[in-house]
Parts: structure tokens; C-alpha cells; sequence
């Protein structure tokens, strides 16, 4: 038998270890609220300034709090769907630092996958 001794580390380019530029901060809230623009979502502006939106029936909720939303350590976005009595829901959350464009990806594709029952 024949064991293959190999040397420790990793093998890699200098081009692979180069600095990326990544997005940062917040941008535009609006890439985000600018799709609900049916009528099957109600959007609320609260005294705080916070932006709560809801599906007519009850089981989309978005949530944005510019400041943090009270009680979290900088939570800037939830994004929920309830359940049904067969399948869980979920709940999503970024903080106020996370870049609108992410968010608003998120948002697009869950909006997506909803269907009319």
C-alpha cells in the first residue's frame, strides 16, 4: 500500500487572494417599498417613521425601521410569512446597515413565489 504524503496549507493564486469591493450601507429604502404597488398590500407610516406594509390577507408582513426597531440590537428590516396549519412560516431580518438592493432582492423573490388560493 501506498500513502500519499500531503504538504500542509492550501493552494491558491495571488488573483484569488486579491480584495474585493463590496456594497455597503444602506441605500435607497425605496428598491424596497417601490414593489408594492398592488392593491392586495396596505403600507403604513407610523409616528416613528417606521414603514409597515401588509398583505390584505394577513400573511406577508415587511417592516422597515430606519433607527432600529425598538427592542432589537439594530434589526432594520423583518420580512415575515405566517404559516398554515400544515406548513410553518418564516421570518427573515437585517440589520439597518444592510444595503436596500439585498433586501429588496429577498423581497422580490419571496413576492414571487406567492400564488392566489
Amino acid at each position: 500500500m501506498t500513502v500519499e504524503v500531503v504538504q500542509p496549507g492550501f493552494s491558491t493564486t495571488v488573483e484569488a487572494l486579491r480584495l474585493h469591493s463590496w456594497k455597503l450601507g444602506p441605500g435607497q429604502p425605496t428598491l424596497v417599498t417601490d414593489q408594492f404597488t398592488d392593491a392586495g398590500f396596505k403600507l403604513v407610516v407610523d409616528d416613528r417613521a417606521d414603514v409597515h406594509v401588509n398583505s390584505k390577507d394577513g400573511r406577508f408582513y415587511l417592516g422597515w425601521f430606519p433607527t432600529g426597531r425598538p427592542g432589537t440590537d439594530g434589526e432594520g428590516w423583518v420580512i415575515a410569512v405566517t404559516g398554515t396549519a400544515k406548513d410553518p412560516g418564516y421570518r427573515m431580518s437585517f440589520d439597518t446597515e444592510t444595503p436596500a438592493d439585498i433586501v429588496a432582492a429577498a423581497v422580490a423573490r419571496v413576492l414571487a413565489t406567492s400564488q392566489a388560493v
